[in-house]
């Protein structure tokens, strides 16, 4: 008799508590239910880690009006995508973490409501992708091929892409800590309730979030992310 009470005391309390206290207590996630001889808990594990990889592009175009300026339109943006590899070399970064894309050309034609040619222009196009793990170097080599556009390069720098990628070094600290905080959890309305949280019965990993620092959404815009995960457990209960 005395145990059943105890285990209908102790529903009691985790209805009150989750009721009037949410979802968190410090770092621990619960939503605790009492089933015959056990509740369930969940439990919170957090991380705040540094990008380990990162990618971005460079773009840049010549452009002339007629068709007998092509050869040095071509000459022009070896010239520049030379001068962007220099850089990029300067700023520590090497050949094998280059993608040196080749130079394309685009012939736009312009043409009147009597589609009249009127005007046309040719394009050389050409990009250089980076793939590294120097992600320290990437603002300063980025600031400095910006300053291309004043020496007449037309360039597009775009943003670069951060990634962490080193998830599974770090998952067997959080389930630990997760599982940690599960427990810490169901123990504080096991203790209103004079009963005592044994062992696991079964327990489930939730899938690792990762989110860039402070965002809720995206996961590449910043070098800074976090690394989020909730387990939900299911302990016995003694008296």
């Amino acid at each position: 008799m005395g145990k059943q009470s105890n285990l209908f005391f102790l529903g009691l309390f985790l209805a009150i508590g989750l009721a009037s206290c949410g979802y968190f207590v410090g770092q621990t996630m619960y939503n605790a239910k009492v089933a015959l001889n056990t509740a369930e808990a969940k439990g919170l594990a957090e991380r705040r880690v540094r990008a380990d990889r990162a990618n971005w592009g460079v773009r840049f175009t010549v452009v002339g009006k007629k068709k007998t300026d092509i050869p040095n339109l071509y000459k022009e943006a070896e010239a520049n995508q030379a001068t962007i590899i220099a850089l990029l070399k300067e700023h520590g970064f090497e050949d094998g973490e280059m993608n040196i894309g080749v130079i394309d050309y685009y012939n736009h034609k312009f043409r009147d409501n009597n589609q009249v040619l009127v005007e046309q222009s040719h394009q050389l196009t050409g990009s250089i992708h980076i793939e590294t793990n120097k992600i320290e170097k990437i603002t300063a080599a980025r600031a400095a091929i910006g300053k291309l556009i004043t020496k007449g390069i037309n360039i597009q720098n775009e943003a670069p892409q951060y990634r962490f990628t080193k998830l599974n070094e770090i998952k067997p600290a959080m389930l630990k800590e997760a599982t940690k905080n599960a427990r810490l959890a169901a123990n504080e309305f096991a203790q209103n309730a004079g009963v005592t949280v044994g062992g696991i019965r079964n327990a489930h990993q939730g899938s690792f979030y990762i989110r860039d620092a402070g965002q809720e959404y995206g996961d590449t815009a910043k070098i800074d992310k976090d690394v989020r995960v909730v387990t939900t457990i299911t302990f016995y209960l003694t008296d």
